[in-house]
């Protein structure tokens, strides 16, 4: 009887490491969010991520991920994405991101009062080299801080 409940067991084991390995998505390289402090971003408060690019031959799509309350005033939202380079060039870019349509109704996936957006901003591009990257978003509305932001994330992942 015991041998047949290891047995079992040790099944079960394997059957479960090969399910939860197969979860994982291999093109990604990171996806990372940072949650905001009472839901309020303010300027000075940049988002910071760190990302290693070992294939400077592949191509890469970024995404913003983004989380706000059903509270939030805007339709929209505009950042600040901030890029270093490993040789320590600097780009910035800004970006809208469309949340909601002219008659309110959210864009994103919404789970209780939370509507979760994964917007991609630059998509099949090439880091011309390999190294860390250093990543910064800013919020960039007219508000300080900005209300009802619950987290904001950066996603990077091998273009299929």
């Amino acid at each position: 009887m015991k041998r047949v409940l290891k047995t079992i067991c040790t099944i079960t084991g394997v059957l479960l490491i090969a399910l939860l390995s197969s979860c994982t998505n291999s093109n990604w390289v990171m996806d990372n969010n940072t949650p905001i402090t009472d839901h309020n971003w303010s300027y000075v408060n940049r988002i910071r991520f760190d990302c290693k690019i070992d294939d400077d031959a592949a191509t890469y799509n970024l995404y913003l991920n983004l989380r706000v309350t059903d509270n939030y005033k805007y339709s929209n939202l505009f950042v600040l994405i901030y890029e270093t380079s490993p040789d320590k060039k600097v780009s910035v870019t800004r970006y809208e991101v469309k949340l909601a349509g002219r008659d309110g109704e959210w864009f994103g996936k919404g789970s209780g009062n939370l509507y979760s957006y994964q917007v991609p901003f630059k998509t099949n591009i090439k880091f011309p080299v390999k190294g860390n990257y250093h990543f910064e978003i800013e919020q960039n509305m007219r508000d300080n801080p900005l209300h009802e932001i619950s987290d904001v994330g950066l996603r990077v992942e091998k273009a299929k």
